[in-house]
Formats: C-alpha cells, structure tokens, sequence
C-alpha cells in the first residue's frame, strides 16, 4: 500500500472485552487485565493480530483508557490495559516502579504467546504508562516490536522526582493522591475517609514538610508512606535511584532496540528526559527513533493549544491517536503509512504570535497569543545550532559580552521560612497548587504559598538579569546550561536559574509580561558530585553548573532576554533549610546570604543553542 493511499486501518470492527483476565507475573503475583478484541456481529473476529499494551495504576476502567482501548481494537489490535502490581485489582503490594520492569517483560511475553495475537507486540502510555514502557524495555522482551513513549522519564534523580540533588515536591503530593485511590482505601470507608482530608489539607502538609514517619495519614498505607520518606532522604545517587525502574539511563545499553517514537513537551516534566532518551537510543541502535515535542503541559496529549496562560495557535493540536495509529500500523501491520518518509525529528518553534490577549467563545479565559509553528528536522540537539554564551553583568545586564570588570558581584538573603513561590513551570502533579505551562511571572493574590499580585522580580531575593530589548528576532532551540559563580554564607543552600521572555508594554499587558520557558535547580553540596556530596565553605566561590530544560522559542524583535537567579522555588521543590543537616529530616532553618559574581574572573553565564535564519 503506497503513502498517499493509506488513510488509515479501516475501523472495520467492534470491539468485545474480557475484564479482569489474571496475567501471571513470574512471582505468581495475578496482574488484572482487561483485554479488548477486534469483534464481528456475532463474535470474535478470526485470526491473530498484532497487540498493544498498556499498564497503568490509574484504574484501568477510566475512560481515556476504555477511549484508546477501543480505537484501537476497531482498528484491528488486541489491546491490554491492565492495572499495575498492587493498584485497581492487581494483587501484590505497590512500591511505585520498583516491579514494573519484570511485570511489563512478563505481560509482553504472555501477550505474544496467546493465540489471539501474531507475536508483535507494541507498548504505548503516558507519564507512568510511559515509564513502565520503558522500564519493561530494558529487560530486552523478545516479543516487543514497538514503542510510543509519551512523557517518560529517562533518570528519575536528576530530572524528576528529585532534579541535581534538590526534592520535586509534586511526587509527595502524588503520594497523596494515589493513597486516595488505593486498593486498601476502596476496601475501606473509613480508611479512604482520612486519606481523602489530608488529600484535601494537602496545603497544610506542604507547609509542614518534610514529612514526619508516623506523623502522616500516609501511615495507614505503609508501602506509600515509606515510598514518600525514601524520596526525602536518598539525597545522594545511590542504588535506590539506580534500580532499573528509575534509571533508564544505566540500561541503555541492554533496552531494546525496537522503533520507539518519543512524544513530550516543552512544559512537561519530561521534556528533558524525553530528549535524552531519544538522542542516547538514536546512537545506541539500528532501529529508527522519532522525536515530536509540542508546547503543552504533561498529560495533554495534543489535544489543546494553550499551556497555563498562553496559546500557541490551532497549529499546536494534533490527532494524537491519529500518530499513533499511523507508528503502529507501520511497525506492526506493514503497512506504509508515510510516517517512516518523515524527517526524525518534529519540533513546535514557540513565539512570533500577536502578543495580544485572546479570548473563548464567551468571552473569557485571557490568554497571551505567543504564537508558533512546527519544524521538521533531522537530529536533536540540532547540528546546526551554535551555543551561544550570554554573560550577567552588574546592573543586571544580559549579554553576550564577556564581563570585564575585575570584581563584581551581587549580594541577596535567602530565607528558607519565605522561599520564592512557583509560578508555571514543568509540573505533572499538583496543579491545585502550582498551575503548569507558562506565565506572566508575578504572583497571585490567593494562589498557593503567593501574599500579593506583585512581579517575581520585585523581590529582593530574586536576582533579573536581562538584555536590551532586541533588534532582530533570535531563535533559541535545545538544551540549555547556566554556569553561577557563587558563595554562600551557609554549608548548603540552592540555586536556581529561570529563561523568561519579555514581552514590551501593549495595550492588553500594560506592564509588559515575562513568559517563563525553561528554569532549574542545584542543590550546592551536589555541585562536583551526585554520589560524593561535599558541604560549602562560607565564603568560598565555586562555579555551579545548571541543566536547564531544553527549550525551542524565538525571541522576537523587542523583546528582551531575561534570566532570573534565586535559591528557591516552592512547592516545586523542596526548601533548602541551609543548615547543611541531613535532607529530608526535620530541622532547624538559617538565613543565607548568597552571592552572584559577574567578573573577568568569574564570568557566570547561560548558554543557548542560538538557530540562524
């Protein structure tokens, strides 16, 4: 079948589902499964075919899982959903990822052996999905022919649950929610009753953290309990975050090299992660990897063209069940579908839109139109890309300038008892608390852990240095890194570094408004070693390098550049108490005077990937 002739296998079926089929993992644990088979008017339909599966600990039985399940079924697959160990009705207890690599292999390989399916099995999901996809990868099944990965995580230490050595709260907040929804609290009123107040006062618990063992709900359900306090106190890269579930990274080189086609974006947690995947596989196998990231918040899918308060234009939907049939049906039909005739890599440029405030059908939800535009091209990070240093100055000057001043530095005091609130940003969990995507980076009066309505850069403790507004547009695509020369008056403290885009006054943004696009976070004792860390000496300058999260946008004329520089970022992630103490345990809390040098000898800089033309 030629490119320009496919259109599609044809929704020829119905769908039939067996619920709750037990999956036997290789411990005996009955992983609950329902399975959806492509079905004539008075039956199954004969033959084998090829299967998709996904595993998921969000209840098998939600709607977007039935949805897919069911496209896909009409569309000739036998489709697995099944509920991971110990979530739904699966048997054994949950530890998040720490069993999914065995029990995704076993499910594959059950998969391929029954007589319903042709032995191509294919794995697809998002966020967790993704993870245990990949997870299961790892272990090399032999009966896996294709992946679609969406919003996966590659190393769980250094860009998600924790990030250069510093807590991503949203994970204990997701703790939380999952204990809510737990097989224990289903099986027991009174249980789910407890769990589901402190869900509701989880602003209070994040006012109280670090969490307490014994000292939370999440003692009636000890698996999660202990899971939280292991996210607070393995500061260090040890074997906790080295096991296969949470370092996809260390395994590369035994995950399998089948066609996986990587799907993020920009304001998702993963958008680093995803890159990283991609490029490290691209090298390691023979098998093709594709590369799309698009400009929504994790979970979206495609389907919407906003991302917090900006919109990027109809351009950014897709049909993203659309993709995946078209991957699926490729790898796993033969048929030519034209997806394998495209360049590897689909990327959505942000900026160039109107800068004016758009509005719904009825009039509200005011959103910046920053605009953009897909690109097709054939690496990631792009070849031709040239990284560009641009250096902080004194009187908060952005440029690409090296410093040549023989001593310049700024001074700020870093509170730990009043950190710097999140506004946006890369979040997956806890949007109640910290909305995702972008913002005009000022508080909100009312919003979580925020006092007023004032710009982030009012505050004392948050450090702007921009360009003049620009003279002609600058396009700036891959990842990103901010080297900080910096001391500290304390033995530990953090520092964090936000790429924003200024936009100038109008008549809809009277005050201008800073778009956020990509931050990070770097613990100090972390800042030579994620497995040795090493205390600060008061005083003493030491450089501190950031990984940002990569990033495609164009900076248009007028605008300006900006970087922002802090010690803090909450609820995002954890607050330093800057004693030097152990982490994750409750302590006392110091004041911090840090300090940003900006010299001929301590050039501290950002550095982007700068795209001509």
């Amino acid at each position: 079948m030629s490119a320009h002739q496919y259109q599609g296998s044809w929704q020829a079926f119905e769908v039939q589902v067996k619920r709750d089929v037990r999956v036997p993992a290789r411990d005996g644990i009955g992983l609950a499964t329902d399975i959806y088979f492509p079905a004539l008017h008075n039956g199954l339909a004969p033959g084998s075919f090829p299967v998709l599966v996904e595993r998921t600990p969000y209840d098998k039985d939600a709607t977007r899982f039935v949805l897919h399940a069911r496209f896909f079924a009409r569309h000739g697959y036998v489709v697995l959903v099944q509920d991971v160990r110990g979530r739904g009705n699966s048997a054994g207890e949950w530890y998040p990822f720490a069993r999914e690599a065995p029990d995704g292999y076993d499910t594959i390989e059950w998969a391929a052996a029954q007589p319903w399916g042709n032995g191509k099995v294919g794995t697809m999901g998002t966020s967790y999905m993704a993870a245990v996809q990949s997870a299961a990868a790892t272990l090399n099944p032999p009966h896996l022919k294709a992946m679609f990965v969406t919003e996966g995580p590659s190393d769980y230490y250094s860009c998600s649950m924790r990030q250069n050595g510093a807590l991503e709260q949203r994970f204990l907040i997701y703790a939380f929610h999952m204990a809510v929804t737990s097989k224990e609290a289903r099986a027991n009123p009174a249980l789910r009753a407890a769990l589901l107040e402190a869900r509701n006062n989880l602003g209070w618990w994040l006012g109280k953290l670090p969490l307490k063992k014994g000292a939370s709900p999440l003692r009636l359900l000890p698996s999660y309990e202990q899971w939280a306090l292991d996210l607070q106190i393995h500061g260090n890269y040890d074997e906790y975050w080295q096991q296969r579930g949470y370092a996809i990274h260390e395994y590369y080189a035994e995950h399998a090299d089948v066609p996986t086609f990587y799907c993020g974006a920009w304001y998702d947690s993963y958008a680093r992660a995803t890159a990283e995947n991609f490029t490290a596989l691209t090298k390691l196998k023979k098998s093709p990897q594709k590369l799309l990231m698009g400009p929504w918040t994790h979970g979206v899918m495609m389907d919407q063209e906003y991302s917090g308060d900006v919109t990027f234009g109809p351009d950014a939907v897709d049909h993203y069940n659309g993709l995946r049939l078209r991957w699926f049906d490729y790898w796993l039909k033969d048929f030519d579908t034209g997806i394998m005739d495209e360049p590897p890599v689909n990327i959505f440029v942000m900026g160039g839109g109107s800068g004016k405030k758009t509005f719904d059908v009825l009039g509200l939800a005011g959103r910046l139109h920053h605009g953009g535009h897909w690109r097709a091209e054939p690496e990631w990070p792009l070849a031709r890309a040239r990284s560009t240093p641009y250096y902080l100055h004194e009187n908060g000057v952005l440029s690409p300038e090296m410093p040549r001043t023989p001593f310049s530095c700024t001074t700020y005091r870093f509170d730990p008892r009043d950190p710097v609130p999140t506004v946006g940003g890369c979040i997956s969990v806890g949007f109640e608390f910290m909305p995702p995507g972008g913002f005009d980076q000022r508080t909100r009066t009312g919003a979580f852990a925020q006092k007023d309505s004032l710009p982030l850069a009012a505050r004392q403790d948050v450090l702007v240095f921009a360009t003049p507004p620009l003279e002609r547009d600058l396009e700036v695509t891959g990842p990103i890194t901010v080297t900080l020369w910096a001391s500290s008056s304390a033995r530990d403290t953090d520092f964090t570094a936000k790429l924003i885009d200024v936009c100038p006054p109008s008549a809809d943004y009277p005050e201008g408004y800073a778009l956020n696009l990509s931050d990070s976070i770097i613990r100090a004792r972390y800042r030579n070693s994620w497995t040795t860390p090493a205390l600060l000496t008061p005083g003493e300058v030491s450089p501190f390098t950031l990984t940002l999260y990569p990033t495609s946008n164009l900076f248009v004329r007028g605008h300006q550049i900006r970087l922002d520089i802090s010690s803090s970022n909450f609820p995002r992630f954890d607050v330093n108490p800057n004693t030097g103490g152990a982490l994750g345990e409750p302590g006392g809390m110091v004041g911090a005077e840090n300090t940003i040098y900006h010299d001929a000898a301590h050039p501290s800089h950002i550095v982007f990937p700068v795209v001509e033309g």
